[in-house]
């Protein structure tokens, strides 16, 4: 009997942390990635929330303020061009994104108490696939493509 649980013992794989020099080689799951961007969203918004203050504070201030607001968006401000600030606020419309579809995804499995593996794995791909889609969306918009 003692054999038998050694021999399984000795068959059952070993999971250990992994190494920074793996980090690369390592296949994390859907719902892992949306995990870490789920991080990285909500580290982006309170990084950048300074601009974000200043964008909704000048936006309806006043017309004038309004039109100063507009014009950093094609003129740039000081010595930053345009389009870096066009980029800047394109990381916030992709952070507020992921981190408001990641949040009523983990809304969504707390209250219906999914905690499949398969549902977990769908619901994780599909906040990927949404967030990038209206980020791009948005950006396209952003960017005067239409």
């Amino acid at each position: 009997m003692a054999e038998a649980l050694t021999k399984a013992a000795k068959d059952r794989p070993v999971f250990r942390n992994i190494h920074i020099t793996q980090i690369l080689s390592y296949r994390l799951p859907p719902a892992g990635i949306v995990s870490i961007l789920h991080r990285v969203s909500g580290g982006v918004l309170f990084l950048l929330m300074p601009f974000i203050i200043w964008m909704f504070d000048t936006s309806v201030s006043d017309e004038i303020s309004f039109d100063r607001f507009t014009s950093v968006f094609s003129a740039g401000a000081g010595f930053l061009p345009g389009w870096f600030i066009k980029l800047v606020a394109l990381a916030i419309i992709w952070a507020y994104l992921q981190h408001f579809i990641a949040g009523v995804r983990h809304i969504w499995m707390d209250i219906t108490h999914s905690v499949s593996k398969k549902q977990g794995e769908t619901s994780a791909i599909f906040t990927i696939a949404a967030s990038l889609l209206l980020t791009v969306v948005l950006g396209a918009k952003l960017f005067g493509l239409y």
